[in-house]
Order: structure tokens, then C-alpha cells, then sequence
């Protein structure tokens, strides 16, 4: 099949990609990387009437420190997130993420901003920024808004973002000393779609973990904390009594839906046994 008939607008500064929106009205959407939109077009899923192309505004690029936050554009290619140096130093859970998502040719276009904003509870990113604490930044009719990742993901590719409102920049709390992140996914082939994934952020004191974010994807309509399994091991040190009760939390945590090729217990056990290796890594670190 091949995409419906839509006008194309190139939009420059913010301003105008939103009042692009605000004239389309509903039946508009908003373009980078395209690596999900194009092939929804392609299968006429979505028909939007303009199509607003946001890839040269320049308040949506860059990888900035501002003070204790790392600002991530909304234009930054998952690439970038393997080879920008302040990604590497304040927010190594991305980096870690990055070479598990998708392969290198979508890599190259998609965008961070977009894989937010698209809120896929199967991909990578939109987890690991819950997992990290971060706030989305979002522009609208009434200016600059800042959402916190907990409050962002709402429902099946639904977020906090309004319509007609664009994604401007994600923020990540520094990477700080203590701290240690873990990274992992089971999937049938490298590249593809992830039977289960779970990514974590431990601050520590010594071999005792004072507070834990723990994030999967893959295992709802959403991605989802792991908050029993986070108070299983608050305050402790890591062991095996200690991994096998925040395995055994899982069962408050998640609810994954069966589904024709993969169980729904079966996506429960795979994470068990994924967060016991996460936490067997962070284990070692201390």
C-alpha cells in the first residue's frame, strides 16, 4: 500500500510547527526520524492530512548540561546516544540502551524525542527514561511545560503530550558517584522487538543500596516500574534471599497479557530471570 495524499509543511522554530498544528486542526502530525510514522502511513493506519516537519528547528537539537540535568533534544538520533560524550559520562543507562535498539540504519534516523513521545511499550528508551527519573519537557499553546516520567506514560501510546503539543527535550538527573545501571533484554533476534527488558538505576553506599528505580518494557500497555521489587531490595545489600524476593515481587509489579506467541507467564519468568541477572551485575559492582 502506499501513503494517502497529505500537504507537507517545514517548520522552523517552534512556534511555527505549533501553529502549523493548531490550523490542521487534529488531522496533522508531527515528522523526524519517521522510522514509526512512515510505516504506518505506508499501511494507511494513519492519514493525517498535513504532515509538519520538525527537523530544522534548532530548539529541538543539542546535548546540553544545564546545571544538575542533562538536556537531551528531542531531535537527537538514537546513534548520537552511542557516541555524544556527555551521554557517555552523566547518562550511561542510555548508552547501554542504545545498541540494543532496533539496527544501525533506524538508528541513524529515529529519533530520542520521537521513541518518547511515541511511547511504544516495547521499546527501550521510553523505559529507561522512566527508570531514570527524567522530566519531558513539552511546548504548547501555553508555553513550556516539565512532566515527570512517572506521570508521562498514561496508556497504550498515549502520554501526557496534548494534541497539538510537541516534544521538546527529555531531562536526565546527572549520573552521579554511587550510582550504577544495568541494561538487558531477551528477544528471539538481535534487533528485534524484545520478549522482555529491563533496565535499573541503584544509588549506593558502599555494597548497600539506598534507593532503586527499576524499569521493563515489553510487559504491558505501558512501561512500568517495578516499585515492589524496588522495596524488596531499598536498603539492603544485594544477595540471593534478596534477588529471589524481588523476583518474587514481580508478581505485584506485572501483569503482562498473553498474547498468540508468547505466554503471559512466560513473559513473567523471563523477567525473574532478567532481573536476577541485572541485579547479580550491580551486585558485582559493589
Amino acid at each position: 500500500m502506499k501513503a494517502r495524499a497529505f500537504s507537507y509543511f517545514r517548520a522552523h522554530t517552534i512556534g511555527e510547527a505549533l501553529e502549523a498544528h493548531a490550523s490542521a486542526g487534529d488531522d496533522a502530525r508531527f515528522i523526524a526520524g519517521g522510522q514509526s510514522l512512515v510505516p504506518a502511513l505506508a499501511l494507511r493506519l494513519q492519514a493525517p492530512r498535513t504532515l509538519i516537519d520538525i527537523n530544522h528547528i534548532a530548539e529541538l537539537r543539542g546535548i546540553t548540561r544545564d546545571g544538575e540535568w542533562l538536556r537531551i533534544g528531542a531531535l537527537t538520533r538514537h546513534c548520537e546516544m552511542l557516541t555524544d560524550p556527555l551521554i557517555a559520562e552523566f547518562a550511561p543507562l542510555l548508552r547501554a540502551t542504545a545498541p540494543f535498539v532496533a539496527h544501525p540504519a533506524i538508528r541513524n534516523r529515529g529519533t530520542f524525542g520521537g521513541s518518547v513521545a511515541l511511547a511504544d511499550p516495547a521499546s527501550e528508551f521510553p523505559a529507561m527514561v522512566l527508570a531514570l527519573d527524567a522530566e519531558i519537557e513539552i511546548a504548547g499553546a501555553s508555553g513550556l511545560r516539565r512532566v515527570k516520567a512517572d506521570d508521562f506514560f498514561t496508556d497504550l501510546f498515549e502520554t501526557a503530550i496534548a494534541p497539538g503539543e510537541l516534544l521538546v527535550a527529555v531531562h536526565v538527573p546527572l549520573f552521579k558517584a554511587g550510582q550504577r545501571i544495568a541494561f538487558d533484554e531477551l528477544a528471539r533476534r538481535r534487533g528485534d522487538y524484545a520478549l522482555v527488558g529491563c533496565g535499573l538505576l541503584a544509588t549506593c553506599r558502599g555494597d548497600l543500596i539506598e534507593r532503586l528505580r527499576i524499569a521493563f518494557f515489553s510487559v504491558g500497555n505501558v512501561p512500568t516500574r517495578a516499585r515492589h521489587a524496588e522495596a524488596a531490595l531499598t536498603g539492603s545489600r544485594i544477595d540471593a534471599t534478596r534477588i529471589a524476593a524481588a523476583q518474587a515481587a514481580l508478581d505485584e509489579d506485572l501483569a503482562p497479557a498473553d498474547s498468540d506467541d508468547v505466554p503471559a507467564a512466560m513473559r513473567l519468568h523471563l523477567a525473574r530471570v532478567l532481573l536476577g541477572r541485572l541485579l547479580g551485575r550491580i551486585g558485582e559492582a559493589a
